[in-house]
């Protein structure tokens, strides 16, 4: 037998008669093994490829990714969990806020028209905000339009401040790239002086597009935002990367592109963003915070 020597062989044998154990339950027990490490090994290999692409891609969506791969493999969802997690690759969740609102400002608040709205479609309501990423010494200001319905990134601008003028090139693209431009459009963010000021409100009525804020400090009033804000974050890494601005915003963009074609949303019924968005029979769903119903990612 391949891979047996005589004096192996001679071994096994005496072995196998002092447990009282036959030769052949013995292969089958090495074959076993054999086969699960190679098993396991495939299923390493494809979620390390897939993760070239989003790095910190949960087990679930990479089990949803992959589903064609693991069934031909045998390999359920639960067995892909031990394997991961027996070669240390399961992911440990992280939160980290930067405050990037200023509130405190003579520019109108408007109300939250949001809060209690059933959205159904894309293209019904845009949610606003702008994050820190970046490392200490490059850090730099991204501004996020999203669709809340699709959790598409529709609009984006990084830029080296907190200037309004980069919240207006993010709507600005927003606009341009809309699928649906007949239907109303609610545009909904905190009360920060870059969405209160007079530049961009004359933007959103030059669009015909409705104001909608926040009325709390909650970092989940606007739990779209925030989500999408990790994702981007934790998941690629955004927060940690110390680049120049020109450079960051090619990584950005690789980045966007990657979240809206490639990663399945669980509230999306593990469609992608960019799927999402060309549909609306998709109903989204929701899971429950100790304070308000955030859509699930």
């Amino acid at each position: 037998m391949k891979g047996y020597t005589k004096e192996n062989t001679f071994s096994i044998n005496r072995l196998c008669k002092l447990l009282g154990v036959s030769r052949m339950v013995y292969y089958r027990s090495q074959w076993s093994i054999r086969r699960s490490q190679c098993r396991a090994s495939e299923v390493v290999d494809k979620v390390q490829e897939l993760r070239m692409y989003m790095p910190r891609i949960g087990t679930r969506k990479s089990y949803h990714l992959l589903n064609k791969e693991m069934r031909n493999l045998g390999v359920g969802r639960d067995k892909m969990f031990d394997i991961l997690r027996a070669n240390h690759m399961l992911l440990e969740p992280k939160r980290s806020y930067h405050i990037t609102t200023n509130s405190h400002h003579r520019f109108h608040k408007y109300k939250n028209i949001v809060e209690n709205l059933d959205i159904r479609r894309p293209e019904q309501v845009w949610v606003a905000d702008i994050t820190y990423i970046g490392g200490r010494d490059k850090h730099c200001y991204l501004s996020l339009v999203t669709d809340a319905y699709s959790k598409k990134i529709v609009g984006f601008d990084l830029s080296n401040s907190l200037d309004t003028s980069s919240c207006i090139r993010a709507l600005n693209m927003a606009k341009r790239n809309r699928t649906y431009p007949e239907e109303p459009l609610i545009h909904h963010s905190d009360r920060g002086i870059q969405y209160c000021s007079n530049q961009y409100q004359a933007a959103l009525s030059r669009y015909s597009i409705t104001p909608s804020m926040t009325e709390s400090y909650d970092p989940y009033a606007n739990a779209v935002a925030e989500r999408v804000n990790g994702i981007l974050k934790q998941e690629f890494f955004l927060e940690d990367i110390n680049l120049s601005l020109p450079m960051m915003k090619h990584v950005v963009s690789d980045a966007i592109r990657t979240y809206n074609t490639m990663r399945p949303h669980l509230s999306c019924s593990y469609l992608t963003p960019e799927q999402m968005h060309q549909q609306s029979f998709v109903k989204i769903k929701k899971y429950k915070s100790k304070k308000i119903s955030i859509p699930a990612s």
